[in-house]
């Protein structure tokens, strides 16, 4: 007697086929397949309790399919690029890379928790642009004019005893050779496009 087998679930397909496009998209080998659910990137991450997932419980999503749930997260926002994660993490994946691919994505699909996160994102990105590092009084300042105008006096006093503190500087400090740094982003994005 021959017994047919059931087609998979679509839920299994789904969650394969996005598997598979976030780790086509994250630059290098990200292993995501690859997570046993261990929990060590949640334990070791200094912002979880801020994330509404781990990155485990994230990816436990994205091999679910639930993409709109995934974009929707505010845990690549949350990530704060340490690495924490990846260094113990047991099977090598590329955590911090997929958290970057994730945030992409989100920012395509305009499906980000609001428009704080990218748009922090975009100012720390425009000052390495121009000056090749970030410049912490700038940053801080144009995020709150943009998104909390009323907050930026209460900010004052703190931002007084950082530069007392020679903790921050009035202006950018520019790295020499910005010119390679603007060749390699260039070529970047280059790649980026051509992927």
């Amino acid at each position: 007697m021959v017994v047919a087998l059931a087609a998979p679930p679509v839920v299994a397909d789904a969650g394969a086929r996005f598997v598979a496009e976030v780790s086509a998209r994250t630059a290098g080998v990200s292993r995501l397949e690859m997570c046993i659910q261990c929990g060590s990137c949640g334990g070791s991450c200094p912002s979880a309790d801020a994330m509404d997932h781990t990155p485990r419980a994230l990816f436990a999503l994205i091999r679910a399919g639930r993409r709109d749930e995934v974009l929707r997260s505010n845990t690549p926002w949350m990530c704060l690029s340490c690495y924490h994660c990846a260094v113990r993490c047991p099977q090598d994946i590329k955590i911090t890379d997929v958290m970057y691919t994730l945030k992409v994505m989100a920012e395509e699909a305009h499906t980000y928790p609001n428009g704080t996160a990218p748009g922090f994102s975009g100012i720390f990105i425009g000052n390495i642009r121009r000056f090749g590092r970030s410049w912490d009084l700038g940053l801080t300042a144009l995020h709150y004019l943009r998104r909390f105008p009323l907050r930026l006096p209460r900010m004052a006093p703190m931002a007084t005893s950082l530069f007392f503190h020679g903790r921050i500087g009035l202006l950018p400090t520019r790295i020499k050779q910005r010119g390679q740094l603007k060749a390699i982003l260039k070529r970047a994005k280059e790649l980026e496009r051509a992927r």
